[in-house]
């Protein structure tokens, strides 16, 4: 029974399926589920180093796209919102002004935890511009998968033997 669990993670591992692997924890993780994709990363490119590109760069778009499905999964409640309610949602708290003043360059800050992911959604409610957003999401997201990547790999190689 136990034997089964080595031969996955060696699957897991290759190319072919290891960063397939990576995209869709990535995607899945960037929507409002609670959960960390830098693991998925980390854990490939400990047992690939020669993946440390790919799989940062898979991971950086299963993310984005993520967030981008994010963006507009809060686009459309805001617009079902404005139906149901016949409200234009004209009151604006003060995260909300301050999210709008900053525009699509506050999704810079989609990677962090906790607050990145419902930020990706409020971008959409505000209807910030999708394009934009996106982008700035994909450069927080690649800086995130970088230095996190790199430092368990290089500066805290230690930290985490299996």
């Amino acid at each position: 029974m136990d034997e089964w669990i080595p031969r996955l993670l060696d699957a897991l591992a290759l190319p072919q399926y290891g960063l397939s692997t990576v995209f869709v924890i990535a995607f899945v993780s960037a929507t409002l589920l609670p959960m960390g994709s830098e693991p998925a990363v980390f854990g490939l490119v400990k047992l690939n180093p020669d993946l440390f590109w790919p799989a940062v760069l898979v991971g950086t778009a299963g993310n984005t796209l993520g967030g981008a499905l994010t963006w507009w999964m809060g686009y459309g409640a805001e617009r079902v919102y404005e139906r149901v309610t016949n409200d234009p949602g004209t009151s604006n708290p003060r995260a909300l002004r301050w999210l709008e003043r900053f525009g699509a360059r506050a999704c810079l800050l989609s990677w962090l935890p906790v607050i990145g992911d419902p930020l990706c959604a409020v971008a959409g409610w505000l209807r910030l511009p999708f394009w934009p957003c996106v982008a700035y999401m994909a450069i927080g997201k690649f800086g995130r998968y970088v230095t996190m990547t790199a430092l368990l790999l290089w500066v805290f190689p230690g930290a985490f033997v299996w």
